[in-house]
This record gives structure tokens, sequence and C-alpha cells, in this order.
């Protein structure tokens, strides 16, 4: 029954806070591919380096050799903390709303 509701009300927080995640997803694949234009990677090498930055993975097998790119990647890393961040915050305040109306509000009820 909790998780039930704690996908409800992330599903809702989600929505609602959609276009920010939506803006910061492309802002990474947009920067992802500006590196990769830069180093000359495919495409879609170029968005998978740039997604696992963003989440601090780093599996280290692309990497930017140029100045330029290593400032874009360091953007890229902060975009992705402040993504992670507003996703955690959603799924927080998912599980305390949810835990609230299982188990504490039926409590003061009785």
């Amino acid at each position: 029954m909790f998780t039930i509701e704690f996908i409800k009300k992330f599903g809702v927080g989600l929505f609602y806070a959609g276009p920010i995640v939506l803006f910061l997803i492309a802002l990474i694949g947009s920067l992802g591919l500006l590196v990769g234009k830069r180093e000359g990677w495919k495409p879609i090498d170029s968005l998978y380096y740039a997604f696992i930055t963003a989440t601090t993975v780093g599996y280290g097998d692309y990497h930017p050799k140029t100045t330029g790119s290593k400032f874009i990647a360091i953007g890229i890393a902060f975009v992705g903390l402040l993504l992670t961040g507003i996703v955690v915050a959603i799924g927080v305040q998912a599980a305390m709303i949810a835990f609230e109306q299982i188990y504490v509000v039926p409590a003061i009820a009785n």
C-alpha cells in the first residue's frame, strides 16, 4: 500500500517538475553532443559520455582531451548534480507524504 502511494506521489511530483527535468536532460545531452563534436566522437558515444558524466559514474572509457571540452564536462557534472538533487527531493517528498497518509493520519484518527 505504501509503495503504491509512493509511486503515485512520485509520479505527480515528476509531472509538475517535468519541464525542469526535461530541460536539464536536454541540456546534458546538448552539452554532451558539443563535447563529442569537439572531440570527434560519434553522437551516441557523446550522449553516453554526457549521461555517464552527469550521473557521476565516470567509467573513463571516454574522456575529453581539450581544455574547452574539460570545462564543458564540469558543466555537465554540475547540471547532473542539479538533476539528481531534484529527483531525490521529489522522491523524499513523495515518501514523506505517502508515509503520513498510510501510517500517521490513520493512527491519529483512531
